[in-house]
């Protein structure tokens, strides 16, 4: 390092000691692995591992020393106490004068150690920790560290930077050999403060919680410094293209992302998530980012989130949106073709590819866009190519960005140690990675139904005229299932520019729609003679041309997207058998589940089956009852408002008190794999009215 460069770039030091725990052990650790994945810059999402050593008192009361170190596929941004595992260190440092040790033979070992039974299973990356003679350990994945790992001359350039205060390992798969490796190097050299890992990450220690992590913030901020002195002036080559307006942007995305989701559907639809954000933009528009972004992985642990490689479409502004749907379709299937060969390259016996289509897209002059399972799954990946911007960038300006090659990539990205990491997660509910667009949903049946669909893994778009009720469902249902699991749009179902906005906000948030249940209500009653034509008008706009709108809208994004799709119309006793004193509301009710059916007819070709929900007598939760409806019908049976509720139980053959919730197991049975072979059909949920069966 020239004395004319900064020798540390600071990086933010989050450790409070009022906040830290007195003691400088588990709780310690646990406060200092958050504080580290606070910063995405340091340690990706679920990658890295931090430990500590301590004195602990085992089943007979005997002094026991402890490994903590985090368990496998566990977060250290949000990790506890309860998520690291222990495992006895006396029993674990015999293996340093091992030979060699297979994977499985390792994890078998480690399992037998364990301190305490019920905890998580061993990061992958445990005997490091052990071989570290320190007490304090952490192994990170910073941006700065990476880029200069996965230079063709990062040794020299570390070198440079940590003269002889840091030592090199060259790349090969973690497990015994890399952690004895690192091992050697740390306690043949006392003064060793750091170790880079070639084309991977960076190792750290200290003799308490607090001074570990300041270690680490030192060694990085050195290592961004230098990098921040090598900056080149126009990244990646400066700008290829320019990027598009924001309103062309949106529209071009909106046309163009049901079908780039319905090319990447695997056994089950996924979830994109965009990111237009300047730093996506200055790569994917640059002159280098075509082959930059086919170098491959920037960390090992980006490979089973990111796959090896994006899919970079060749693709410019000036060739419009035709041109934009044909790259689309193009690159996808290359995609799945050369990752198909790069799996028929290196797979061993036993192994099963998975979906071969792209986790990350990158659309000069538009931007970025991931792929998931659900919300989450797509940040993930977006927070991880993310950062391999951030580390080819670095790279790049000082000798170029190298990766791993395809075996080594294949290694690790079906490598069973990280695959056992997926194997923790739950299996993938019924409705995974579908999105449902519910109308009325602000209360009633349709937040029944938004809630029933999300406890089956559905992404639920919440429309309905009233915007802040629509908002308060979406809240509730995000914060019970999740990560980005409900939105909402204002949408009066009457306005053909808001029934097409709704789908586009769905399209931009999502990435299409694959269930779109018809809801929105009115209730009125009247004799014939003292039914307005304001009164008939309105329950037509609503209950038919709505559901017109809603369906039509449907049927045109679930075409686009070319994987078939779901629509269920809710209707009422009324479609079949008209009440009393609301002719206005049977007619509307009777044309809506006649829609209902010729749209089976006629979307059974591309794969979209429509079917249709009957409720009557719902006596609990739902907004008809409040207001004029309550008091018109209760002015109809010549009863008092207040008495409705018990006349209705009465007048039922079962005395079965319907509720929202039984409409929305319904309609969840339609949307359902259990249903694959119905369309057309309709469901009553009428708690045994005799004159609610369909004739």
């Amino acid at each position: 390092m020239t004395d004319t460069q900064p020798r540390s770039t600071l990086i933010e030091n989050r450790w409070n000691d009022a906040d830290a725990p007195n003691s400088d052990g588990l709780t310690s650790l646990s406060y200092r692995s958050n504080l580290l994945g606070s910063d995405r810059t340091l340690v990706n999402i679920y990658g890295g591992n931090t430990s500590t050593k301590s004195v602990e008192k085992d089943h007979l009361g005997r002094d026991v020393t402890v490994l903590w170190v985090k368990g496998s596929g566990s977060d250290i941004a949000t990790i506890t106490p309860a998520g690291f595992a222990g495992l006895k260190l006396d029993e674990v440092l015999p293996l340093f004068d091992r030979a060699e040790m297979t994977d499985e033979e390792m994890t078998a070992y480690l399992d037998r150690t364990a301190f305490k039974v019920g905890r998580p299973r061993q990061s992958i990356e445990t005997l490091l920790h052990a071989f570290v003679p320190a007490k304090h350990v952490d192994h990170t994945h910073p941006d700065a560290l990476i880029a200069i790992a996965c230079t063709p001359n990062g040794p020299d350039v570390m070198r440079e930077i940590y003269g002889d205060r840091a030592a090199w390992v060259d790349y090969i798969r973690p497990g015994f050999t890399l952690s004895q490796q690192i091992g050697a190097a740390v306690r043949g050299n006392p003064k060793l403060e750091a170790v880079v890992m070639g084309k991977h990450g960076l190792v750290t220690w200290g003799d308490t919680s607090k001074a570990s992590y300041e270690k680490t913030l030192q060694i990085i901020g050195e290592a961004q410094a230098y990098l921040d002195a090598h900056a080149e002036a126009q990244p990646f080559g400066g700008a290829k293209v320019q990027s598009v307006p924001d309103d062309q942007r949106n529209a071009l995305l909106t046309a163009v992302l049901p079908l780039l989701r319905g090319a990447m559907k695997g056994a089950r639809p996924v979830i994109l998530d965009v990111d237009t954000s300047p730093n996506i933009l200055e790569f994917v528009n640059s002159n280098a980012a075509a082959g930059l972004s086919q170098v491959g992985a920037a960390c090992p642990d980006h490979l089973v989130h990111t796959k090896r490689v994006p899919l970079y479409l060749a693709w410019t502004p000036e060739q419009g949106l035709d041109g934009l749907k044909a790259a689309v379709q193009d690159g996808v299937q290359r995609f799945k073709t050369e990752y198909a060969a790069y799996f028929d390259a290196n797979k061993s016996e036993g192994d099963v590819m998975f979906t071969p289509s792209p986790r990350v897209v990158l659309i000069p002059g538009l931007g970025m866009v991931t792929s998931g399972p659900d919300a989450q799954g797509a940040d993930v990946s977006r927070q991880l190519y993310t950062r391999a911007i951030q580390v080819m960038k670095s790279a790049s300006s000082l000798s170029g960005f190298v990766s791993l090659s395809a075996a080594e990539s294949y290694a690790i990205e079906y490598w069973p140690m990280e695959l056992y990491k997926l194997s923790l997660k739950p299996a993938p509910k019924a409705l995974e990675g579908h999105v449902a667009l519910i109308t009325g949903a602000a209360s009633g049946i349709g937040r029944a139904i938004a809630h029933r669909l999300a406890a089956d893994g559905a992404h639920i778009v919440v429309a309905d005229l009233n915007a802040d009720g629509g908002q308060t469902v979406a809240e509730e249902v995000t914060k019970q299932r999740g990560y980005r699991r409900a939105t909402s749009v204002g949408m009066n179902v009457t306005e053909e520019e808001q029934v097409i906005h709704a789908y586009r906000h769905a399209v931009l948030t999502y990435g299409g729609v694959d269930i779109a249940v018809n809801n929105a209500g009115i209730a009125s009653s009247a004799p014939i003679e003292d039914t307005s034509l304001e009164m008939w008008n309105r329950n037509q706009s609503i209950l038919s041309t709505g559901y017109f709108l809603v369906a039509r809208e449907a049927f045109r994004l679930m075409k686009s997207q070319g994987t078939g799709g779901n629509l269920v119309f809710i209707g009422s006793k009324n479609s079949v058998a008209a009440g009393k004193n609301a002719a206005a509301y049977s007619a509307a009710k009777a044309a809506e589940l006649h829609l209902a059916r010729c749209l089976a007819e006629e979307g059974g070709a591309a794969g979209i089956r429509v079917n249709s929900v009957l409720p009557d007598g719902i006596l609990a939760g739902s907004s008809i009852w409040d207001g004029k409806w309550r008091a018109e019908r209760a002015a109809t049976y010549g009863i008092e408002p207040d008495k409705l509720e018990e006349f209705y139980r009465n007048r039922t053959t079962l005395k079965v008190n319907v509720l929202p919730e039984d409409i929305a197991e319904a309609t969840y049975w339609l949307t359902s794999p259990a249903a694959a072979k119905t369309t057309g059909g309709v469901i009553t949920v009428d708690g045994g009215v005799p004159t609610a069966y369909v004739r």
